[in-house]
C-alpha cells in the first residue's frame, strides 16, 4: 500500500540507479538470510537430542558459510571472516551480492519446521520437499526491496538477476521474434547479446555490444544459397519492399554500422581502434543495432 506522500503525488521521484547502497545491501541481505534454511536439503546437519534420545535434522551454518566463501568468494566478509553486511567504511562488491540473491533463488526449496512435542518443544527438526513454491515469495520481496530502493534490478522467474534498462527499445516482443531466424548462429549471437545486455555487471557491456555486432554481420549472410553481398541486397530490399528511397535508407544505416564496427574498438582491438570511454555510449550502439536487426527479423523468409 502506498504510503501519504505517494498517495497525494507530493513526494520526489525516487531516484533510478544501479549502485547498490549500503542499506540497500543490509536489505537486500537480510531477506537472503531470512531464506537461508530452504536451503537445509543442500546444507544438513543430522543432529541428536540427549534428554529425548532422538534425531533430528538442522541447518548446518557451517557449511553453508564455507560453502559460500567458495562459491563467491567477493562477497563481504568481516576481520573475522564472517559473511555479514558491510559497515559504513567498508568497501564491498555489490555484484558479490546480487550472485548470493541467484545463489539463493537456484538453490532454495520448501520445508516445514515443527517442534518434537507441542507441550515440551525440546527441539526443532526441518522437513525438506522436492518443491520451490517458496521462490515466488522470495523473488516477490527481493524484487520489492528493488522497486522501493529504485534499483534498476528484476528477480526474473528464470531465477537471475537482470538490469532494467529504462526507455530501451528491447521488448519482449523483440526477444520473441529471435525464435523466427532459421539460421541458428544468428540466432544464438542475439540471444547471447541480449543475456550479456541484461547483466547488472559494466563490465558485460562491451560484450553485448560487440556479440550484437557479430549478429549484424553475420544477418548479411543469413540466405545461404547467395554470397554475403547479395544475400544483403535480398535482406535490404524486402525491408524496403521495392522502394528505391528506402533501399537507400537501410542501405545507408548497414553501411554506418559496419563502419562502427571497424572503426571502434568493437568487433577489432587494434591500437588504431577509437576507444568508447563512456560505458553509457554502450547501451546506445547496442539499441541502435539492435533497431535495425529487429526491422530485418521481420521480413526474413
Amino acid at each position: 500500500m502506498k504510503l501519504y506522500t505517494e498517495r497525494h503525488g507530493i513526494r520526489a521521484p525516487k531516484e533510478k540507479t544501479y549502485s547498490i547502497s549500503r542499506d540497500m545491501y543490509s536489505l537486500l541481505f537480510d531477506c537472503c538470510q531470512r531464506y537461508k534454511k530452504n536451503l537445509t536439503h543442500l546444507f544438513t546437519k543430522n543432529c541428536h537430542h540427549d534428554f529425548t534420545d532422538s534425531d533430528y535434522v538442522a541447518f548446518d551454518e557451517n557449511g553453508f558459510i564455507t560453502r559460500l566463501r567458495i562459491r563467491i568468494p567477493a562477497l563481504f566478509r568481516d576481520e573475522y571472516e564472517r559473511i555479514c553486511v558491510p559497515g559504513f567504511d567498508d568497501e564491498y562488491d555489490q555484484y558479490a551480492l546480487l550472485d548470493f540473491i541467484e545463489y539463493m533463488a537456484q538453490n532454495m526449496q520448501d520445508i516445514s519446521e515443527r517442534w518434537n512435542n507441542e507441550r515440551y518443544r525440546n527441539y526443532q527438526t526441518i522437513d525438506c520437499f522436492d518443491t520451490a513454491e517458496i521462490f515466488e515469495k522470495f523473488q516477490e520481496e527481493i524484487n520489492e526491496i528493488f522497486i522501493e530502493a529504485g534499483l534498476l534490478y528484476r528477480l526474473t522467474d528464470e531465477e537471475i538477476v537482470e538490469r532494467i534498462v529504462e526507455n530501451s527499445p528491447l521488448t519482449q516482443e523483440i526477444e520473441n521474434s529471435f525464435v523466427s531466424i532459421n539460421e541458428p548462429g544468428t540466432r544464438e549471437l542475439l540471444k547471447d547479446a541480449v543475456a550479456l545486455y541484461k547483466t547488472p555487471n559494466p563490465a558485460a557491456r562491451q560484450d553485448s555490444v560487440e556479440k550484437i555486432w557479430d549478429a549484424l554481420e553475420r544477418l548479411k549472410t543469413y540466405y545461404t544459397t547467395l554470397d554475403k553481398r547479395h544475400s544483403s541486397e535480398k535482406i535490404v530490399n524486402d525491408m524496403a519492399g521495392g522502394s528505391s528511397d528506402f533501399i537507400d535508407l537501410f542501405n545507408d544505416e548497414f553501411k554506418a554500422l559496419t563502419n562502427i564496427g571497424n572503426k571502434y574498438r568493437i568487433r577489432h582491438h587494434e591500437t588504431d581502434k577509437i576507444d568508447i570511454t563512456d560505458a553509457r555510449y554502450y547501451d546506445y550502439l547496442f539499441n541502435r543495432c539492435l533497431s535495425l536487426i529487429a526491422l530485418a527479423i521481420k521480413y526474413l523468409r
